[in-house]
């Protein structure tokens, strides 16, 4: 066999293993144990949510899915590790509303693109907030409480745990699209918005269901209205926005799975089709809705980018037009 041909004959043997290796390298994921980081403090929901399918997932895919907790500057050190991390699979993040959405307008430098350097996986979830209202304000009903508001401006505020936050941004969306004008309070963490919000110091706050339920099962606080798209299951009296009459006031934060930009498709496609599983089964359904306060996210991951995008546009607009700031 003369030269010429044992060269060709060599090239596509050689194509051939890579092509071979390349598709056994992305059937066998993953081969090793995957890390997955969140990027707030261990106990909070964030991490108990995705403690939850990172077992799930470990126990469908047969390697284990370690949680690792990276927290600090309002999640951006958590993301940036993840940015900067290999695009294999093996190294993952629980993003937050904030991380995708709300970053790339409230700060002015940041060490990632969220667009370029994040390649979505799956929602995981989504969390709607209501806004709550202390026991002394008289209102009984969101109508009511709008009337109440517009003929006194200014007379009340409403806590969060911090400027530039998804529940301030909810806020401000809120007053956007009603007018009513609520004072933003801000505060530096859960623990003292809502000791202030018991105490009658401050009158509202946009709240998660997980938090607000046992002060409004005690009779501490007041629901008012819900900010998705369908009433709770676990406060069916409580109306959403649409239904109050109070138009493109639905705000909703989430937590995804993300992957470094450039993680090859098939990871993610094999990914998003294990964590759809994982939220079609009814134990996790029933956790998720009454265990957390969250609802299951959605699961096309094309749909899932667009919401995404939508989101960015959004919460921009939000943020410009309230001129919030925040240090960095």
């Amino acid at each position: 066999m003369n030269r010429p041909v044992l060269l060709l004959l060599a090239s596509l043997f050689a194509l051939s293993a890579g092509g071979q290796a390349a598709a056994q390298s992305s059937t066998a994921y993953p081969a090793k144990p995957v890390r997955i980081v969140v990027t707030l403090a261990a106990g909070g929901s964030s991490d108990i949510v995705t403690r939850l399918f990172a077992q799930k997932l470990a126990d469908q895919l047969k390697q284990p899915f370690l949680v690792e907790n990276r927290p600090g500057a309002n999640s951006i050190i958590g993301a940036g590790y993840v940015a900067k991390s290999a695009p294999d699979g093996y190294t993952l993040l629980s993003a937050n509303t904030s991380i995708l959405t709300i970053h790339p307008t409230l700060y002015a430098k940041l060490p990632y693109d969220p667009q370029r350097d994040f390649a979505p996986i799956a929602m995981l979830v989504i969390q709607p907030t209501l806004l709550v209202v202390h026991p002394s304000v008289p209102a009984r009903s969101i109508k009511a409480f709008m009337a109440l508001a517009k003929a006194e401006p200014g007379k009340f505020s409403y806590a969060t745990p911090g400027s530039g936050t998804p529940f301030h941004l909810s806020g401000e969306l809120f007053n956007a699209q009603t007018g009513i004008g609520l004072v933003h309070v801000p505060y530096k963490g859960f623990q003292p918005a809502t000791a202030d919000l018991l105490a009658g110091r401050v009158q509202t706050s946009f709240a998660t269901v997980l938090d607000a339920l046992p002060h409004i099962k005690a009779g501490k606080l007041r629901p008012l209205v819900y900010t998705g798209s369908q009433r709770h299951v676990l406060l069916p009296d409580v109306p959403t926005t649409s239904e109050a009459g109070i138009k493109n006031a639905e705000s909703v934060s989430f937590f995804a799975l993300v992957a470094p930009g450039g993680t090859p498709r098939e990871i993610i496609t094999r990914l998003n089709a294990e964590v759809t599983r994982i939220k079609a089964q009814p134990d996790v359904r029933k956790r998720l809705i009454h265990e957390f306060g969250v609802e299951p996210g959605i699961d096309s991951l094309d749909q899932f980018e667009a919401f995404l995008r939508a989101e960015v546009v959004k919460w921009a607009k939000v943020v410009k037009a309230s001129g919030i700031k925040v240090q960095q």
